[in-house]
């Protein structure tokens, strides 16, 4: 018995086996330490950040580190080495992609992390009313400051469609362009395929021309197929449109609007927009025209109304005989002449 003593008091005091065990309460302290700074540092990590408010900040192409001291600097995070070590921890070194984020108000260095390893890069919006032409239309995207890049040419009219449309800061006015004329052509497509059958139009192109008129024409929805209904029979009847809309594109080109009353020689002026002296439609579109226009040329309403003037309400009074047209247009001078005081109409009336 007492040998067998001696022989583990020899075992415990063999120098391997020493070093070995301090290696391993070593290795125990190490794990035990590290979980206990995992538990803290996750801890950390999921609590509430210093924002005080939502922020949007523009994070430009760089190292993990140049990131951290950028947010630091913006008030983001108040730990930048422990979001250095998360985003590690979550295999983001690489991921941390640049561009533009909004960070809410205390958002956690988890939230943090999160958002940019994710691409949650802030949406900018550009809205295009309908009506428009593309020299306005290119105007408007010149004067946004968010967009970048000059745009080489003006598109051909009626080739944009109005519409939102979402980006990221940077993004290209060239980009955005293209965009509208794919979603364009794409509409067009959809629309052309679904026309009526008996329609006096004969391509696409044309269509657009009748739309963008549509459009121009009235701003109530539910009128925009009667309106079409009228310039259609008109059509079917080898009569002329006599849309004001196109003397005022004719006069200006397309660079915005007349910005006075047309006056009774521009009536007559000839330009090859002129629906009051050309026959049919003219040449091109005078607006770029939106989806529901584009319907209403495809799908006029089934009427034969040949006639419509302003009602002084915002919207049409509609006639199926020029007789029932100058009633309409009578009682709208009589309104006018007494909201004037009986002042002289500026412009004798037009028929359409």
């Amino acid at each position: 018995m007492p040998s067998l003593l001696r022989s583990s008091s020899r075992r415990s005091r063999n120098p391997f086996v020493i070093v070995g065990n301090m290696f391993l309460t070593l290795f125990f302290l190490i794990a035990i330490c590290g979980g206990v700074a995992f538990v803290i540092g996750k801890q950390r990590f999921d609590l509430a950040g210093p924002l005080a408010e939502d922020r949007v900040v523009n994070v430009p192409r760089g190292g993990i580190r140049d990131t951290a001291d950028l947010l630091m600097r913006e008030g983001v995070i108040d730990q930048p080495y422990l979001f250095i070590a998360g985003a590690l921890m979550f295999k983001a070194k690489h991921d941390l992609k640049y561009g533009e984020y909004r960070f809410v108000k205390g958002a956690s260095l988890q939230d943090v992390v999160d958002t940019i390893i994710e691409g949650k890069v802030v949406q900018h919006a550009f809205t295009v009313a309908e009506g428009l032409t593309s020299d306005q239309i290119v105007q408007k995207l010149t004067e946004n400051d968010v967009l970048t890049g000059n745009i080489r040419d003006v598109p051909r009219e009626g080739t944009l469609l109005p519409e939102t449309y979402r980006f990221t800061r940077g993004m290209t006015r060239e980009q955005i362009v293209r965009r509208m004329q794919q979603d364009h052509k794409r509409v067009l497509q959809e629309v052309w395929e679904r026309r009526s059958p008996d329609l006096p139009i004969r391509t696409p192109e044309q269509l657009v021309t009748l739309a963008s008129i549509i459009e121009k024409e009235t701003g109530k929805p539910e009128e925009r197929t009667r309106v079409a209904a009228v310039f259609v029979n008109r059509l079917r009847q080898k009569m002329k449109l006599q849309s004001d809309p196109t003397i005022i594109y004719g006069l200006v080109g397309g660079k915005g609007a007349l910005g006075r009353p047309i006056m009774r020689s521009e009536i007559e002026q000839p330009t090859p927009y002129n629906t009051y002296t050309i026959e049919g439609l003219p040449p091109g579109p005078i607006a770029n025209p939106g989806r529901a226009s584009l319907e209403a040329a495809a799908n006029p309403a089934r009427t034969k109304e040949l006639f419509f003037v302003a009602d002084g309400t915002g919207g049409h009074a509609f006639s199926d005989t020029y007789e029932q047209h100058q009633r309409h247009v009578a009682r709208l001078r009589a309104a006018e002449q007494q909201a004037r005081g009986a002042a002289q109409p500026a412009v004798a009336p037009r028929t359409r």
